[in-house]
């Protein structure tokens, strides 16, 4: 069962990758206009995460197996058609259904975790390959993406369907059923919420990432509007609700609120520097796409130290503060790369590139772990949504400022000064997760001694 969950991770991780590295290709075959690439990574950050949470309460009423394997066909076919698109509109079209299917695939193979294996260290060490595997198929995609890239881009597409056929074929033979779904569950669903929901989260993401190609003003302001009044609506519909989309409850159970937030800001620089790294090399400094993925493979590291350091280390010094941990090495990674230069090769990327690995080991398995501490198993599919809505969040706004941040100087091309500007972004990012990690460590501190305190009342 865990493979196959960490199969699904893995194949959202390497197809997002393997894009990434593709986009140049896919805009000069297709005539997409300059800041209008990236819109191929946007539309599945659109799907993704307006639905991340819509996703998650599905999951928690009509059963995790049936939602995963139901998602896992979509992905499947919706890649396939992104593969066959001859026209820019259609990639994007097929790119926001595949967020869409991730949406719900995603916090139902996180569920499926974490309501099999018991809170603790089982849970944590599960987790921690979970994330592993998720943070490797990055990695390991844009390797993959740069060497499928220089025989067609079309290749980025259909490599990650023959990989969901393996895993639909192994999901449906070693996922077992879930167990039987109260009655009530079954009835009870937050249609308004859901709509308004779902509805005011992609208003903002569309406000978020269209800002960072035309400014924030016109569609990017109206949509930021409605995105607010529709939350609002939201809001006032979940607290009157009898069984809501999303219990407010719970952004104040455990630390689910303060890791939500450094997840989003971790993810936001990550793919901030992602990105704008892979422009610098391809664009600026003329590397091939299957140069500039073997580059990136060096963060790999995470792959072999997640699964063995981060359970020990979160077995010593617990998972907020492993987490926060990860969250400085992040910040060093990109601050080191402040210093970008036009004569910059492998080497000087290096320090960066490994910090960069050795943050993903350190920072998502004990994240997600966080998460669902201290949360009712029955809500453990609405906490997978939210948090991995903030890492969808995080990766519009990484994208959307580093877009904003290299157009800024209003050139055709960005030159070496736009390329340093824009790296200022993901370490801002990540200096302002490790203030969400301390804060969440406090918190950690303080739910802890108020139960030390409350078993010491009830043993007297």
């Amino acid at each position: 069962m865990l493979l196959v969950v960490c199969g699904a991770l893995f194949l959202e991780g390497i197809d997002i990758a393997m894009l990434a590295v593709a986009v140049p290709a896919i805009s000069n075959d297709l005539g997409l206009a300059a800041g209008q690439g990236h819109w191929t990574i946007s539309a599945y950050v659109l799907g993704y995460g307006g639905f991340m949470l819509l996703g998650g309460r599905v999951a928690d009423l009509l059963g995790r197996r049936r939602v995963f394997l139901t998602g896992l066909w979509v992905f499947v076919a919706f890649s396939v058609l992104g593969g066959l698109a001859d026209t820019g509109w259609l990639l994007i079209a097929a790119r926001f259904a595949i967020g869409v299917a991730a949406a719900f695939m995603t916090p139902a193979g996180f569920s499926i975790v974490t309501t099999t294996f018991a809170e603790g260290r089982a849970r944590d060490r599960a987790l921690s390959i979970y994330g592993a595997v998720g943070a490797g198929g990055f990695t390991l995609g844009l390797v993959a993406g740069g060497l499928l890239t220089s025989v067609s881009w079309r290749w980025v597409f259909f490599a990650p369907a023959l990989i969901g056929v393996t895993l639909l074929v192994a999901g449906h033979r070693f996922i077992r059923a879930d167990r039987d779904l109260p009655a009530a569950n079954r009835r009870s669903f937050d249609v308004a919420g859901a709509l308004t929901g779902t509805a005011a989260m992609v208003a903002l993401i569309y406000a978020i990432v269209s800002g960072g190609d035309h400014g924030y003003d016109g569609g990017a302001l109206v949509a930021g509007a409605v995105s607010v009044a529709l939350a609002l609506a939201f809001v006032t519909i979940e607290r009157r609700s009898a069984a809501p989309l999303l219990r407010l409850g719970i952004l104040r159970e455990g630390v689910l609120a303060h890791v939500s937030v450094g997840g989003l800001l971790f993810m936001g620089a990550f793919f901030g520097f992602q990105f704008g790294l892979t422009l610098y090399l391809q664009d600026l400094r003329g590397w091939t796409p299957f140069e500039v993925g073997l580059t990136f493979a060096v963060m790999g590291a995470d792959l072999v130290l997640a699964p063995v350091l981060a359970p020990w280390l979160v077995g010593r010094f617990g998972n907020v503060a492993v987490m926060t941990a990860g969250f400085v090495a992040a910040f060093v990674a990109y601050a080191l790369a402040l210093r970008l230069d036009a004569a910059w090769g492998y080497v000087d990327l290096l320090p960066s590139l490994l910090l960069v690995g050795v943050a993903f080991a350190l920072v998502y398995g004990p994240l997600t772990s966080a998460a669902s501490d201290g949360i009712a198993e029955e809500e453990h599919g609405v906490a997978g949504g939210v948090v991995y809505t903030a890492f969808q969040f995080g990766g519009a706004l990484g994208l959307s400022a580093v877009t904003t941040a290299l157009l800024a100087s209003g050139a055709t091309e960005p030159a070496l000064g736009d390329y340093r500007r824009a790296m200022v972004v993901p370490a801002v990012g990540a200096l302002l997760a490790v203030l969400a990690g301390l804060a969440a460590w406090g918190r950690r501190a303080r739910v802890s001694a108020a139960a030390r305190r409350s078993r010491s009342l009830a043993a007297r």
